[in-house]
């Protein structure tokens, strides 16, 4: 059956603008991290990335190691591109990375032009692009000289296989420099994707007064703490205490953490939320964060993320209360 996308999707929608760019971003954008590679059949797949286009996502992000098996998300969204979407390819926002472990000998991860100029060309033969709209470099390198890195995603915009370039994982400092250098060479950084959630919050202590300054906007990954901020967590932690996530240390099991979470839960409930919407509203927050990158597994959950948006502004009284409540609650995921 050929799809057709519906009509209303912009309407569904925020988009933000990055930075002092020109592109704005779907507040919400879906990443295809986990459950888009041969784990999950590919009818579910097609049907959270259309449900979610239909929804005004029109950013899907990638990785070259996204799977499982490495490399097979990509493939899978290529052949769901070519199949469905392949007619709005000029209103997506498809974007790709390169720097971790991808191949085996010494060129396979890290920052060298050789690695991320090799990583793309698969990766868009892989997905049966042209061209990303957003490239990025994947972690920092501590061995390559990050003017070299920062060359390489200079030369790959100018070849024109990437219309924009990314920073993830890249600490305050070393934004700085590579954000001043991208500059330099005349392709300025668009976005940076950092780990950022209610229970792990370290781009407070300087990444986002850079982004600022250097009108360099952002997109947090994992805002849900890799399945900890949702109801589900607090439901079957409670009742088993067993691993829900899958992702979680011992540490997460303690009485006095789940009594913190069901303290949040309540918070949720009163504003008529679950907790997955609660934080979600809380990373965009202000407006210093562009957009929350989610991850799915099945329709109703994407569905739940963008309705976060249909709900008011977080107070300063509800804002004060997350903050005493998580006050030393810590991060345990892997």
């Amino acid at each position: 059956m050929t799809y057709t996308a519906n009509s209303e999707r912009y309407n569904e929608m925020n988009y933000v603008r990055s930075g002092k760019s020109g592109i704005k971003l779907p507040q919400i954008a879906l990443g295809l991290w986990q459950n888009f590679g041969d784990n999950r059949t590919m009818d579910v797949q097609t049907e959270m990335i259309l449900r979610a286009f239909d929804l005004g996502i029109n950013h899907f992000d990638l990785a070259n190691n996204y799977g499982p098996p490495p490399g097979s998300a990509e493939e899978n969204f290529g052949v769901i591109y070519k199949k469905h979407l392949r007619p709005y390819r000029d209103e997506l926002l498809i974007s790709s990375k390169a720097g971790y472990h991808m191949w085996e000998g010494p060129y396979g991860e890290w920052g060298s032009r050789k690695n991320l100029i090799a990583s793309l060309d698969q990766s868009l033969s892989r997905m049966g692009l042209e061209y990303v709209d957003i490239f990025y470099h994947h972690r920092p390198d501590p061995e390559t000289p990050v003017e070299e890195t920062m060359a390489a995603l200079d030369h790959i915009v100018r070849q024109g296989k990437a219309l924009y370039v990314g920073l993830s994982n890249y600490n305050a400092e070393q934004t700085q420099e590579a954000v001043t250098i991208l500059r330099r060479l005349g392709t300025p950084c668009l976005v940076h994707q950092p780990n950022y959630s209610m229970l792990n919050r370290w781009i407070e202590d300087g990444l986002q007064d850079v982004l600022d300054e250097q009108g360099v906007g952002s997109i947090a990954f994992c805002p849900l703490g890799r399945g900890q901020l949702t109801n589900k967590y607090v439901e079957k932690i409670t009742a088993e205490r067993a691993n829900p996530t899958g992702n979680l240390k011992k540490e997460a099991y303690t009485d006095e953490r789940i009594a913190k979470f069901e303290a949040l839960q309540a918070v949720a409930e009163r504003r008529g939320q679950t907790i997955s919407q609660l934080a979600l509203n809380w990373i965009l927050r202000g407006n210093r964060v562009t957009s929350a990158l989610i991850g799915a597994s099945r329709v109703t959950q994407i569905e739940e993320n963008v309705a976060a948006l249909k709900a008011p502004e977080l107070t300063t009284e509800e804002l004060n209360e997350i903050d005493r409540i998580l006050d030393g609650i810590g991060n345990y995921p892997w």
